[in-house]
């Protein structure tokens, strides 16, 4: 079931192939003759036309027009309430089109008493797709173009992020697979502009695996000026800093995203103070969003009458949460026997802010998609994940459905259904975050160390010794930073 010898010396690397690889799809290529011979060796026969990234890209604009095709009630005949719930086909391109004044002219943090709530590089993209579309007005065909022209960009950016995938792991691209026909990108990718932000957090931790660690800053940087998650890569840097003494790993990437994330706000900050600081005031006064779990428990506390959480204690909880997920990470991180991947501490640290964060929105599970792809690309599970969330997917808009139409649950979803598939979204989460830890203790269990590589997305972390790590059970077994200056001297 996997390759067992490792690649010839001084010669190409065989490629992993998934057929031989993972047992799901060992199983599901008997349709089709089987797993890929023994004889044959990927990534040293030349592949002919069909290189692997060549099959990504088509896999992708495949699953980008399934994913349009998915809107296709709604480019057809608008999108209002409810019928866009109820279709499953909702955006928030033309909601915001129409609303946000992008229609008539408004420029996100350039058009005063315009206000944004969104980061600065997502109001720029905003407001330059709407430039972008020819006339006037918020008419149907004005409505109609910005979500073409936002769908079409969003699939080059979907593009990107696979090609970024592929080439982090020399001897695996094939698991950028996962990227590109992910079903949760096919069904939440034109919600909302969070694309964007995962291509440069991809192409920042590509970079950083090649070894240069400013410019990944600069991307990381940028994605965090476009959606704040990127930042919470350095959670995982930082971790494998102090593990490995490497600390100009973590001071150069980070210096360079402060710079730049620095450099795209603070001239708005300045320039429009009021509409600058409204992203972060929103994001501070905003109830619980739709399938958080405050937003689950406070439609529970509503109909048994327990006390609903406001705001401000969600805003407590929420942070303490994520804090005490972030200890156990770290925790895990310095005491693993075996230095974790940059991918899996990243995957952990990310799956932890969602699962204690005040707002889930469906598009949010496009952040997970590429570090999974990365942490442990193993179908089964994947795939178990996505139909889960396709769940949830279906189950927020019927949810929604149902509160904007006034319509009674017997003809609509009712509250605790919608409650159960933000449980499940949830508990699949957590499932994933609990099979990386245990591949982080046990790397025997770890798809990527079975195949002789260490850390081919560490950049400066790959192979590199410990000189941190932990052992609370014996702790004369721990590896600390003066014994090791003393072994050397």
């Amino acid at each position: 079931m996997q390759e067992t010898q490792p690649p010839p010396h001084r010669q190409r690397a065989r490629l992993v192939v998934p057929s031989r690889s993972d047992r799901l799809l060992k199983n599901f290529t008997e349709l089709v003759g089987g797993p890929l011979g023994r004889h044959s060796a990927p990534g040293i026969v030349a592949p002919g036309f069909f290189t692997v990234e060549r099959v990504l890209i088509i896999l992708t604009v495949l699953a980008a027009l399934a994913g349009i095709a998915i809107k296709g009630y709604c480019r057809v005949n608008g999108w209002a309430t409810p019928s866009q719930y109820y279709s499953t086909c909702y955006s928030d391109y033309p909601e915001l089109f129409r609303s946000r004044g992008l229609g008539d002219g408004a420029f996100p943090f350039f058009t005063e008493g315009t206000f944004f709530e969104y980061p600065v590089l997502m109001g720029l993209i905003a407001g330059a797709t709407a430039w972008m579309v020819p006339g006037t007005g918020a008419t149907d065909a004005r409505v109609l173009g910005y979500f073409d022209v936002n769908a079409t960009l969003i699939t080059a950016v979907w593009i990107v992020t696979v090609l970024a995938t592929a080439r982090m792991t020399r001897r695996r691209p094939w698991d950028a697979a996962m990227v590109a026909l992910a079903p949760g990108i096919v069904l939440a990718g034109v919600i909302n502009w969070d694309m964007w932000a995962v291509a440069l957090l991809a192409l920042g931790m590509y970079f950083f695996s090649r070894d240069r660690p400013a410019l990944a800053g600069i991307l990381i940087g940028l994605g965090t000026a476009t959606k704040l998650y990127p930042v919470l890569v350095f959670g995982a840097i930082f971790l494998l800093a102090l593990r490995t003494g490497k600390i100009r790993a973590f001071v150069v990437p980070a210096v360079a995203a402060a710079g730049t994330w620095l450099a795209v706000n603070v001239p708005f900050a300045l320039r429009d103070q009021a509409g600058w600081k409204y992203f972060f005031e929103f994001t501070q006064d905003r109830p619980a969003g739709f399938s958080s779990p405050w937003f689950a428990y406070n439609l529970v506390a509503e109909r048994v009458r327990w006390t609903v959480l406001t705001p401000e204690a969600i805003n407590t909880l929420a942070l303490n949460l994520f804090l005490l997920a972030c200890v156990f990470i770290a925790v895990l991180a310095l005491t693993a026997p075996t230095r974790p991947r940059l991918a899996q501490l990243t995957f952990l640290i990310v799956a932890a802010f969602i699962l204690t964060n005040k707002v889930y929105s469906p598009q949010f599970v496009i952040w997970l998609v590429p570090l999974l792809a990365l942490a442990r690309p193993r179908w089964r599970d994947f795939l178990i994940w996505q139909g889960i969330e396709g769940l949830h997917w279906a189950a927020i808009w019927m949810y929604l459905g149902q509160v904007t139409s006034g319509g009674v649950s017997q003809h609509n979803i009712d509250m605790p259904y919608y409650v159960l598939a933000v449980a499940a979204h949830m508990l699949a989460t957590a499932y994933l975050m609990m099979r990386v830890a245990f591949d982080i203790w046990d790397p025997t269990y770890d798809p990527i160390r079975r195949h002789f590589l260490d850390d081919p997305h560490g950049g400066p972390f790959d192979e590199a010794p410990d000189r941190l790590r932990l052992d609370p059970l014996r702790p004369s077994a721990s590896v600390l930073p003066w014994r090791t200056a003393a072994r050397g001297a």
